[in-house]
């Protein structure tokens, strides 16, 4: 028996299992909603972990009696500490569907311990692969109808994804921490959660974004209108967590997440507070109004239940009045008679770039206001102008470390995308991009023609790379490179290279293309044969334990590429290395040589 099953058979014969709680913040509302259960083992032992406690009892196949201990001491010591709200516990699909488990045991310990099964949510993680799926379904109908709560666990990280979605009809949905790290620079995890939430709203479900460390990662899935939160920033799982939500850290935190949510684009904290009306209001009182305070040139009109039916406008009502008998026929008519019945009105999550089209496509007058929202109740107005206004400002900001030629990321943004990868230990690959013969393309057919290649390579990169976790940047000149977080790297190195081939054939003469190259003087003024032009990939797959910074892992993609352009055609060379090149330090003799 090896050490680690002997501390599992201690663990399980004394149930040495300890459990920590994890809030969940509904930031919203200022609450919490529950706390997830987190179990450990004994402190200092080999088994402390969580992640090597239950690798090791699947080893031995003691998964199942070590799931009922940590459900057990999660029940007994969340009643125990007289913690409201819901307790989150995580059970493992194949657990459930093991023949052997004890079935009705998790109904046994909660009437044990006096806790409602309307307060226990199972967390139904994503991460394994269930074969029989039709039995889940039937195992999960079961528990909700004793009456616990559902939650499917790391959506996204997993093999279902959306059908395990649709089959169970969960309460709750959990967002893998991999959308939510660093989600605040990444395009494709801005729509990845823009997605998710709409599709929650469309199913009635409620979701929960887990692994928050950054204040501004709680700013952006805040300005999407996530309000369930969960993460180190936030609270770390303790023995005794926050029994509210008045910790003034959190309440610190909250705040800082809505001042860089401006920088997230979120229309809502453009709103300016604006008193409203009400759809009888005559208008000869909303004349009152905008005589009292001359900066008013927009009042909102609300019906009985708070929401805005209208927009009336200070021009639109004075010219009316001017006109004769203005007053007499207007005075005592309500503002609905003169009022815009069709102002825009947009949520307050809604981001600028998106309510922007809206006003452009709608062509509204750039003196007017839009109509905020929040949980379709009036929340206040935004001046047209401010809105382009931040529009412009945050394009600028983007563009500042753009490529100027294709608006690519540059290498700040570059090195930033590797940092974040090395950082949180997340695999990935990196291609780096080269054209081959430019200087002479360049030379014979004009710098325009030169630009013009550089932005195809650029469009061909980003459309080959559409379909795929990956981020494409531009380093300057004819180079690229490429962050690919899937297995897919080959393909789209060689789909890149076959479609540029093709495609870039476009700027050479008829003969050149038949000839298959040019003749063209190099620098020491001697004629050369040139061939078309052609890429040179280099492609690596950098070790996260020895690659220490952005700089070793371009360095190794450098020499990757290197190998690609010692070949005249296209080539993809994918390099077998994966650390650094060590240092080479040559020590001076210490004898003088006479």
């Amino acid at each position: 028996m090896t050490v680690q099953h002997k501390v599992l058979e201690y663990i399980l014969n004394n149930a040495e299992i300890t459990t920590l709680f994890q809030p969940i913040f509904n930031i919203s509302n200022q609450s919490i909603i529950g706390y997830e259960a987190l179990s450990r083992g004994p402190k200092n032992s080999p088994l402390e972990m969580p992640n090597k406690l239950f690798e090791v009892a699947h080893q031995h196949a003691l998964i199942s009696e070590l799931e009922l201990l940590c459900r057990s001491k999660a029940i007994e010591n969340f009643v125990k500490l007289n913690l409201q709200g819901k307790l989150f516990l995580n059970v493992s699909p194949k657990t459930l569907l093991d023949p052997c488990h004890p079935k009705g045991e998790t109904l046994h310990l909660i009437e044990q311990f006096g806790l409602a099964a309307n307060r226990v949510v199972i967390e139904v993680t994503e991460q394994e692969k269930v074969d029989d799926g039709f039995l889940l379904l039937k195992t999960i109908a079961h528990y909700r109808e004793l009456g616990f709560t559902i939650a499917i666990d790391d959506l996204g990280a997993g093999y279902s994804g959306l059908k395990q979605w649709s089959e169970l009809c969960p309460d709750f949905v959990k967002i893998d921490r991999y959308f939510i790290d660093f989600c605040d620079e990444s395009d494709v995890k801005k729509e990845f959660l823009k997605s998710i939430t709409i599709l929650a709203k469309a199913t009635n479900t409620a979701v929960i974004a887990e692994g928050i460390e950054r204040p501004e990662e709680l700013a952006l899935v805040e300005s999407l209108g996530i309000s369930n939160v969960q993460g180190f920033l936030l609270e770390r799982p303790s023995l005794r967590p926050s029994y509210d939500f008045s910790s003034e850290q959190i309440q610190a935190l909250t705040f800082k997440a809505k001042a860089l949510c401006e920088q997230s684009m979120a229309i809502g904290y453009l709103a300016l507070t604006q008193s409203a009306i009400d759809s009888e209001t005559r208008c000869k009182d909303a004349h009152k109004l905008f005589e009292q305070d001359k900066s008013i040139i927009s009042i909102p009109v609300l019906n009985q239940d708070d929401q805005p039916i209208g927009l009336l406008h200070k021009d639109q009502l004075t010219e009316v009045f001017a006109a004769p008998y203005g007053h007499a026929l207007y005075d005592k008519r309500p503002v609905t008679e003169l009022m815009d019945k069709q102002p825009l009105v947009v949520d307050e999550n809604q981001m600028l770039d998106v309510v922007s089209k809206q006003i452009t496509d709608q062509d509204f007058d750039i003196r007017r206001h839009i109509v905020i929202t929040r949980n379709n109740k009036y929340l206040g107005l935004a001046p047209l102008r401010d809105i382009l206004k931040h529009i412009t400002e945050e394009k600028i900001r983007h563009a500042q470390h753009a490529n100027p030629l294709t608006m690519l990321p540059g290498n700040v943004a570059i090195n930033e995308a590797i940092e974040q990868r090395l950082r949180n230990k997340l695999k990935f690959s990196l291609a780096y991009i080269d054209l081959n013969h430019f200087k002479q393309f360049n030379d014979l057919y004009g710098y325009a023609s030169g630009d013009s290649v550089i932005k195809l390579l650029a469009d061909v990169t980003v459309q080959a790379c559409t379909n795929s976790a990956n981020f494409v940047g531009h380093i300057g000149g004819d180079d690229f490179m490429v962050v690919f977080d899937q297995s897919d790297a080959v393909t789209i190195c060689n789909t890149i290279i076959e479609r540029f081939e093709l495609q870039s054939q476009l700027f050479f003469t008829p003969e050149h293309i038949k000839s298959k190259g040019y003749w063209a003087t190099n620098r020491e003024g001697e004629k050369q044969f040139v061939p078309l032009l052609t890429l040179s990939i280099g492609l690596v797959e950098p070790d996260l334990q020895q690659c220490k910074n952005s700089h070793q892992v371009a360095a190794l993609a450098t020499d990757a590429k290197k190998e690609a352009k010692r070949y005249r055609h296209s080539y993809l060379f994918i390099c077998k290395r994966r650390r650094p090149t060590p240092a080479v330090v040559r020590l001076a003799n210490s004898k003088k040589v006479v």
